[in-house]
C-alpha cells in the first residue's frame, strides 16, 4: 500500500472581488514505500497547498488524496504521519520537553515511551541542553529543529515536511539531510518540499516539479544526473600538454595539467593519454544540473 496517492487533485479559492483562484489543477502523484520524494517549485506554485491537503488541514475542491489507502480526512490516516508545517509555531511558554510530552499524549504514546523517545529526538536534533528552557527563548533554527523533533517523536512511517531546512545554518542543514537518509535506510517514506535544489540532489530518489498549481514533471534524480553529463574535468600528469593542443588546457603546474574533455571525445582522449604514459590524477563529470533543468521547465510555464 502506497503511503501517498493523489488523483486529479484540484483546489480553488475565492479571491478578491469574487475571482476564483486555482491553487492546484488536476494533480496526480504516487509516492512509494521507502522513497524520499522532493517537491520542488517556486513561491506560490502549490507546494504548501498540496501538503496541507495531505495532512487534512484543507479540503480539495476536486480529486482525492489518500495516506496508506485511507482518505486524508480520516483521523486514522494521520496516525502514521509525522508532519512539519512551513512555519512551525508552539506554545512558547512550554519547554521543549513539555511540548513533546503533549505531542506524545496526542498520539496515544505511553508515558515511559514519551520520555525515552523525547530524549532520543532531542539528542538527534542537538536540543538536549535546551530541553528545559522555554521555547520563547529559542532561535529560529532551534524552533525548526524542534519542529522536526516533534514530527519524529512517534516513529511514523511517513514524514511530510514543508521546507524542513528553512532557517537552519549549514550544520543544521547537514544534520537534517543525514536524518532523511537514515530514515530511508529504516524503510521510512519522506515527502518534503524545498526551494533548495542541492538538497534534492543529495537525498531524493525522485523529484516532482510543480508550477502554477500543476505538476510539470516527475523525475528520477539519478537519471537526471547521469543523463546530464556533458563532459569531464580531468587532471593528468606524466606527459606533455603539447600532445593535447586541440583541447583547452586550463591550468599547468609542476608535473601536471588539467583540461575539459567533451563527452564524445572521452575514449579518444584516454587512449592518447595512456599511449604517452600519462596518468590520471583527478577526473570529475561535468553535468547539466537539476537546477538548469528546473529553470528550463519553469521558463516554459512562465
Amino acid at each position: 500500500m502506497n503511503p501517498i496517492e493523489i488523483e486529479h487533485l484540484s483546489k480553488s479559492y475565492r479571491g478578491r472581488r469574487g475571482k476564483v483562484v486555482a491553487a492546484l489543477k488536476d494533480l496526480s502523484l504516487t509516492v512509494a514505500l521507502g522513497e524520499v520524494f522532493g517537491f520542488l517549485g517556486p513561491n506560490g506554485a502549490g507546494k504548501s497547498t498540496t501538503i496541507k491537503t495531505l495532512v487534512g488541514q484543507i479540503r480539495p475542491t476536486n480529486g482525492t488524496a489518500c495516506l496508506f489507502g485511507q482518505p486524508t480526512g480520516a483521523a486514522g490516516a494521520r496516525i502514521q504521519v509525522g508532519y512539519l508545517p512551513e512555519n512551525p509555531t508552539f506554545y512558547d511558554f512550554l519547554t521543549a520537553q513539555e511540548y513533546l510530552t503533549m505531542v506524545g499524549r496526542v498520539f496515544g504514546m505511553a508515558g515511559e515511551s514519551i520520555s525515552s523517545e523525547s530524549e532520543r529526538v532531542l539528542d538527534l536534533m542537538a536540543l538536549t541542553e535546551a530541553a528545559r528552557r522555554p521555547i520563547r527563548g529559542y532561535s529560529k533554527g532551534m524552533v525548526q529543529r524542534l519542529g522536526i523533533a516533534q514530527a519524529l517523536l512517534h516513529d511514523p512511517d511517513l514524514l511530510i515536511l514543508d521546507e524542513p531546512m528553512s532557517g537552519l545554518d549549514p550544520v543544521g542543514r547537514a544534520l537534517v539531510k543525514q536524518i532523511i537518509l537514515d530514515l530511508k535506510q529504516q524503510g521510512k517514506t519522506v515527502f518534503f518540499s524545498t526551494h533548495v535544489i542541492a538538497d534534492v540532489e543529495a537525498v531524493c530518489d525522485r523529484v516532482g516539479i510543480i508550477a502554477a498549481g500543476q505538476m510539470q514533471a516527475v523525475l528520477n534524480v539519478s537519471d537526471v544526473l547521469k543523463s546530464g553529463i556533458e563532459g569531464y574535468s580531468v587532471k593528468v600528469s606524466g606527459c606533455s600538454a603539447d600532445l593535447f593542443l586541440d583541447y583547452t588546457i586550463f591550468k599547468q603546474e609542476d608535473g601536471w595539467w588539467s583540461t575539459t574533455v567533451p563527452r564524445g571525445q572521452y575514449r579518444e582522449f584516454m587512449e592518447r593519454l595512456f599511449a604517452n604514459d600519462g596518468q590520471i590524477e583527478f577526473i570529475e563529470p561535468q553535468r547539466r544540473s537539476l537546477e538548469a533543468l528546473f529553470l528550463d521547465i519553469i521558463d516554459q510555464v512562465s
